[in-house]
């Protein structure tokens, strides 16, 4: 086995020692914690996911490392890939995670700096942190991936692999070549290229069999937004607006409202979109201002969206407005299903009370 995969899970198992710490120090400080003071340590508690998220992703790394070569197809540009893979994510837990723009998860602000600097003098650690993500690799790999080399993708499950390769074919052939025409016109993608995206089943990937949908999981979600953004970042985001709407009904909606939504939206008769983001929250979804207040036989909706991706077109928001005006924070907030009329180039939105570009 290749030494930097034996490092790799090495490196693994003492990541997840530190992860372990983290957890085992934050439980024992807030697990009977009321809601305030869980609300007041939320910087610790959002690093620890990110910590938690870094680890998943440099095991799932190891393990498809392991599997490549097991399978006779580990490259060069498979091993740089790890070596600058583990080199960045173990720097992270090491030195701080960084959460956004502006916030890193240190772990002294975790109470984990010891446990850091343990993580850091780890043999394996210590190699990636000095030889993995280094100005040469990444040179190294850049000139590799600029010559063709691609770091090996097969799942080793049939129906990923297929799910991959029949959207990299469509892509391919239906998206990427129209991409640059479509972003520069500011134009839809054609309503001729959704009903094919619809009948390859993009938007029913997740959403349960019985209506209608595939219930393939996040996996294969994952791969099909992954290689439909390959050609076109939009492209890939119609996917995923139908992902979020059918995640909401099939988690928390009634059974009326699971068949009404969830076959229209699995087959692409409904198109949903998601109506969170606003003009100066962005997408700080606890600083929502959009107000929703009850009418006696109904809700009336008050307020300003933005970057809400084919608005216009859509048949169906999920949309996230405050209606309790005297809570702060998430508090107070719903999610809502509302229904619109389909616009067109000429009308985007012909419901009255709705207006935009």
């Amino acid at each position: 086995m290749s030494d930097w995969i034996s490092k790799a899970q090495r490196a693994v198992q003492a990541a997840r020692a530190y992860h372990d710490t983290v957890r085992d120090a934050l439980s024992a400080k807030l697990a009977d914690s009321g809601s305030e003071t869980l609300n007041s340590a939320q910087h610790q508690l959002h690093g620890f996911a990110w910590i938690a998220a870094t680890l998943s992703a440099i095991e799932t790394t190891a393990d498809w490392a392991a599997r490549a070569q097991s399978a006779g197809r580990y490259s060069r540009a498979d091993e740089l890939t790890v070596r600058i893979g583990f080199g960045e994510y173990l720097a992270h837990l090491v030195h701080g995670v960084p959460m956004s723009a502006s916030e890193t998860a240190r772990p002294q602000a975790l109470g984990a700096a010891q446990a850091a600097l343990t993580l850091a003098n780890a043999p394996d650690v210590a190699a990636f942190l000095s030889e993995g993500s280094t100005p040469e690799t990444r040179a190294e790999l850049a000139s590799l991936l600029g010559e063709g080399a691609r770091p090996d993708e097969a799942f080793g499950d049939d129906t990923l692999d297929l799910v991959r390769t029949q959207f990299r074919n469509f892509t391919q052939d239906r998206i990427t070549p129209h991409a640059q025409q479509w972003h520069l016109a500011d134009d839809l993608i054609p309503d001729g290229v959704i009903a094919e995206m619809a009948d390859l089943g993009v938007f029913g990937v997740c959403i349960a069999e019985e209506y209608g949908g595939q219930g393939l999981g996040k996996l294969a979600m994952a791969l099909v937004s992954e290689e439909l953004s390959r050609g076109w970042i939009c492209a890939g985001s119609l996917g995923t607006r139908s992902e979020i709407a059918g995640e909401l009904i099939s988690e928390n909606g009634t059974a009326e409202q699971k068949a009404k939504f969830l076959p229209g939206i699995a087959n692409g008769s409904i198109l949903p979109t998601a109506v969170f983001t606003e003009p100066d929250t962005g997408s700080d979804l606890a600083s929502v201002r959009t107000r929703a207040t009850s009418t006696g036989s109904g809700w009336q909706v008050d307020g300003a969206k933005t970057w809400i991706t084919h608005a216009g077109r859509t048949d169906l928001m999920t949309l996230l407005a405050r209606t309790d005006a005297e809570q702060t924070g998430y508090r107070g907030l719903s999610m809502f299903l509302a229904e619109k009329t389909r616009g067109t180039d000429a009308d985007p939105f012909p419901d009255n009370g709705i207006e935009g570009s």
